[in-house]
C-alpha cells in the first residue's frame, strides 16, 4: 500500500559530500515514481508475515477514598498478519497479570481485539479503511474511515469516521452479545507544524450514548514518543479533558527472517488520564490494537523528514 514517496537530491554546489535533510523530499504525493515501478517484481513483501506483538495495558482509576489508585494490567499479545495487499487481520489474548478493583471478569484470559481492516488509497491524497470484529470498550461491528491530505499544503488533513456498534462481553472464552446497534460518527481537521512536529486537530464527534460534542487535541511527537493534551465538551455533559502520551517500548529495531513469526513488544504503549473523571458520557473505542496518536503518525511526511538523519 503506497504511502509516500522519498526523494534524494543532493544540493548542486555543496562542499561536503555529506546528506542532509536538504537533501531530502518526502511527500505524500507519489509523482510518477510509483506508475512506473509498480510492474516491477516486488521484494521483501509483507503478505503473508506474521507479528506476534505484545501489547501492555495499564488502566487506573480512582474511586476510593481509602485508597490511591486501583490498578488493572494485563499483557496483550496479538497475532497481526496481511493476508492481501492493504488488508490486516488482528487476533488478541488478554493476559491478566494484576487485577485490583476491576472486577472478577478481568482475572480471566479471554480474546481481546479480533478484527479484520482493509486500508485503499484513493487518488488526490486520500484513504479509505474499513474494519469489521470485535474492538475494545466492549464493542463489536463494523466502522469506516476516510482521510484526505491536502496537496496543495500538506500541513493540513481532513476526516472522517462512521461506526455501528452493539456491546458485547468475555467470561473467560464465552461471549454475550447484544443487539441494539449505536452510531457513532466524527468529522474533524488537522494542521501540523512542522518546526516542532506539533499537531492540532478539531472534531465535531457522536458518542456512543448519543450526544454530540466538540474534541480538540495538541499533539507533540518526538522520536520514541508521543505527548499531548486534550478537551471535550458535549451536550448535556460537563468539560472534559486530560493527557495522553505513547511510548516507544525497546528494542526500537526489529529483524525477521523470512517467514519466521517476529515477536516484539509494543511499539507504543499509551495511556489517556481523565482529568475530569468523566465515567458516563463521551465514551468511544479504537478498531484495532495498533491504533494510537503515535502509529497515526508514523507515515507523516514532516515527521519522516525530520528523523531522516538520526537513525
Amino acid at each position: 500500500m503506497p504511502q509516500i514517496s522519498l526523494y534524494y537530491k543532493p544540493i548542486i554546489g555543496d562542499s561536503v559530500p555529506e546528506a542532509s535533510r536538504s537533501d531530502w523530499g518526502v511527500s505524500y504525493n507519489l509523482g510518477n515514481s510509483w506508475k512506473q515501478i509498480r510492474k516491477e517484481k516486488r521484494k521483501n513483501s509483507s503478505l503473508f508475515k506474521v507479528d506476534v506483538v505484545v501489547y501492555p495495558e495499564l488502566s487506573l482509576k480512582n474511586l476510593v477514598i481509602t485508597q490511591i489508585y486501583q490498578v488493572l494490567f494485563n499483557l496483550s499479545p496479538a497475532i497481526e498478519v496481511s493476508l492481501w495487499k492493504g488488508m490486516k487481520l488482528t487476533a488478541q489474548m488478554v493476559f491478566p497479570v494484576y487485577n485490583d478493583g476491576y472486577g472478577d471478569l478481568a482475572d480471566k484470559v479471554h480474546p481481546g481485539f479480533l478484527t479484520l481492516q482493509q486500508t485503499v488509497r484513493l487518488p488526490y491524497n486520500m484513504w479509505l479503511t474499513g474494519t469489521v470484529g470485535a474492538f475494545n470498550a466492549s464493542r463489536y461491528g463494523g466502522d469506516l474511515k476516510l482521510y484526505h491530505v491536502l496537496k496543495a499544503d500538506e500541513r493540513f488533513s481532513f476526516e472522517g469516521r462512521i461506526g455501528v456498534t452493539a456491546t458485547y462481553e468475555w467470561d473467560g472464552f464465552e461471549v454475550y452479545y447484544g443487539t441494539k446497534t449505536r452510531l457513532t460518527w466524527s468529522l474533524g481537521v488537522n494542521f501540523y507544524w512542522p518546526q516542532y512536529n506539533v499537531q492540532a486537530s478539531l472534531k465535531g464527534e457522536q458518542y456512543l450514548l448519543g450526544e454530540k460534542g466538540l474534541r480538540f487535541d495538541l499533539i507533540r511527537h518526538f522520536r520514541y514518543c508521543s505527548i499531548g493534551f486534550y478537551a471535550m465538551k458535549a451536550q448535556g455533559a460537563k468539560s472534559n479533558g486530560g493527557f495522553r502520551f505513547q511510548v516507544a517500548l525497546p528494542p526500537y529495531k526489529y529483524k525477521r527472517k523470512g517467514y519466521i513469526p517476529r515477536v516484539t513488544p509494543s511499539k507504543n504503549m499509551g495511556i489517556a488520564y481523565n482529568a475530569g473523571n468523566e465515567r458516563y458520557y463521551y465514551k468511544g473505542f479504537r478498531t484495532n490494537a495498533s491504533e494510537n496518536i503515535m502509529s497515526n503518525n508514523s507515515f507523516n511526511p514532516y515527521f519522516i523528514k525530520s528523523e531522516l538523519l538520526n537513525f
